[in-house]
């Protein structure tokens, strides 16, 4: 049985069961934060070292955790945001643009020996990579996560009636890939 968020941040106060604690926080956390960043960023050697990153940025953080919101709430703003600064840093050291970026997660998906889905999966993932990157977010935790609008409001920091807007955009876009790309 998981333990509870309250229970680890407990834990994590005391100096004597701090690691215990953080441990507690990658068993039950972990996965879920490394296939948010995988479908983020594609490629598994990227979201390794962000997942990585993520959690380095948690343990120095934990102790100020305001429990204002979840925390898984907290692990997935500091995964996203993660993730879009390392996208944005890829675009700008590329000089090209996000749509361009997205063609080259394309095709290291396509490449990739980690990827072990079906065509359709393949599909699905190259559709969702033509997505604006907001709409793409918002579909991910959606869909594969799913999160409740007002959860990814709180991680996106985003009105529930835009994501609403967003991920229904999002979805007739990926219907229209699918439907039209062989």
């Amino acid at each position: 049985m998981q333990p509870e968020d309250s229970e680890i941040l407990q834990k994590f106060a005391d100096l004597k069961t701090r690691n215990e604690a953080f441990n507690l926080l990658l068993k039950k956390y972990q996965q879920k934060i490394y296939w948010h960043i995988r479908r983020l960023v594609i490629n598994h050697d990227d979201a390794d070292d962000l997942i990585q990153e993520v959690f380095i940025k948690v343990w120095k953080n934990l102790a100020e955790f305001r429990n204002d919101s979840q925390l898984y709430t907290w692990l997935y703003r500091i995964a996203t945001n993660e993730s879009i600064t390392f996208l944005n840093r890829k675009k700008l050291k590329n000089n090209v643009s996000l749509d361009e970026v997205g063609y080259d997660l394309a095709e290291s998906l396509a490449d990739s020996t980690y990827f072990d889905g079906d065509k359709a999966q393949m599909k699905l993932q190259k559709a969702l990579l033509t997505l604006p990157e907001k709409q793409r977010l918002v579909f991910n935790m959606k869909y594969f996560d799913d999160l409740k609008y007002e959860e990814i409001s709180a991680i996106l920091g985003t009105s529930v009636g835009g994501l609403k807007a967003s991920y229904h955009l999002a979805v007739k876009k990926v219907e229209h890939y699918l439907l039209n790309k062989d």
